[in-house]
């Protein structure tokens, strides 16, 4: 008989189960981005110590230069010839642009935040003696003269103009910024071109030249004195072009799925506008308010020619001149006297944070996520829900035990 021989045995393949792949799914891909290497900090330490040291061989014995802005600027043009030829010695060329690109993305971000610190820090230093007064925020200028000291007068007129001046322009720009937003969106053609075209324009109008229309059209053709009503049209001619604009392009990044799938339902254009187009976009919109108030609130030209000065407080916009914050700077920084420009700077200073309150309400206000507005409605339908499982007594109000009128009268 032959015997046969047993074929080896080989190790059982195992194939993956179903839970195993989904949990392979699930697991985002980790990808470690390369970080900061000691050769690129040396190149930069070292180009830095390079430019400098040219740069001072420069200015003192070679070439007659002399500035410091010159000195800056001769510093940082070495400091990316010097970088760009220490990345060289190890890297590609591909590599050395892109170095370049940074170092040049990185100083000019540095130099925008460098330049808001040191305005910010430069007001809070001059105006440091002026804002720890309280009356500085409660009182105005009516019976306060140049010299007098820091504990009389205020800036309480100039808030109250520029918080009323800025409500009414808002008030005329907002519908008519989004309204014609929208119509440069969503009703395209020759006119919606036009009009584009002459908001593009108007973007680059200088503020004199606003102030002018309204002091020529409204001042003295109309007749209206100069008020807070006249600053705040000088503000919304202004603030318009801007909230157009932001609008615009923000209500251009709808996307277009939306609006088709609104109209498939059976939504008229006017309903699609009204429940999807500004709602999806309505953070935007906001950001869109921010800048044109932001443009409009720190104007001082047009309120220049058109509200006229006062050193009392007027709440009425339509009579009487009305100042404002930025107006108030200028006339207080304008004068000789140490106290007046002390009072200047903290006006600017009080400017300044004013801005930053609406900012932090508007925010507040538009940037409420789907997600958030969803959960807040759940939450009011199950207080509702839970309204409606209560018992009718529970649920309705008791009645006072406190004796009417009528029946008072006919007990006596």
């Amino acid at each position: 008989m032959t015997d046969l021989l047993e074929a080896p045995t080989q190790p059982e393949t195992e194939l993956p189960s179903r839970e195993s792949r989904r949990d392979e799914r699930a697991r985002p891909e980790v990808r470690r981005t390369i970080g900061v290497r000691i050769s690129d900090v040396l190149a930069m330490a070292g180009a830095a110590v390079a430019s400098l040291s040219v740069t001072i061989v420069l200015f003192s014995w070679i070439a007659p230069l002399t500035g410091g802005i010159a000195f800056v600027v001769v510093g940082y043009v070495l400091f990316l010839g010097f970088y760009a030829l220490l990345v060289a010695i190890d890297e590609s060329a591909a590599v050395v642009r892109d170095r370049l690109i940074a170092a040049v993305v990185h100083s000019l971000a540095f130099l925008v935040i460098a330049t808001l610190v040191f305005v910010v820090v430069f007001s809070f230093v001059r105006g440091a003696k002026a804002i720890p007064h309280l009356n500085f925020f409660t009182q105005d200028m009516a019976l306060t003269g140049p010299l007098d000291p820091l504990t009389q007068g205020g800036v309480l007129h100039a808030v109250a103009g520029s918080l009323i001046q800025i409500t009414i322009a808002l008030i005329i720009t907002i519908p008519l910024g989004v309204t014609t937003a929208l119509f440069l969106g969503e009703i395209p053609g020759p006119f919606s071109r036009f009009v584009r075209t002459i908001v593009e324009a108007m973007t680059a109008l200088p503020s004199i030249v606003a102030g002018l229309f309204i002091y020529a059209s409204v001042i003295l053709f109309l007749g209206v004195d100069k008020s807070g009503f006249a600053a705040s049209l000088a503000i919304s001619v202004m603030m318009l072009p801007i909230m157009i604009r932001s609008a615009d392009v923000v209500l251009r990044l709808v996307p277009a799925t939306l609006k088709e799938a609104s109209l498939g339902l059976g939504a008229g254009q006017w309903q699609t506008v009204w429940r999807v187009v500004i709602p999806t976009s309505r953070s935007g919109l906001i950001t869109a308010i921010i800048l044109a108030t932001a443009r409009g609130i720190g104007e001082t030209s047009p309120v220049l020619l058109t509200s006229g000065f006062t050193a009392g407080l007027n709440l009425d916009p339509l009579h009487g001149p009305m100042l404002s914050l930025p107006l108030a700077i200028f006339e207080f920084v304008k004068s000789p006297e140490p106290t007046m420009i002390a009072r200047g700077f903290g006006t600017a200073i009080v400017l300044m944070l004013l801005v930053l309150v609406l900012f932090v309400i508007a925010r507040l206000i538009g940037g409420e996520t789907v997600a958030r507005r969803e959960s807040r409605r759940d939450f009011l339908l199950r207080i509702r829900a839970a309204t409606a499982r209560l018992p009718v007594s529970a649920r309705i109000r008791p009645r006072s035990t406190r004796p009417s009128k009528d029946t008072t009268r006919d007990l006596s």
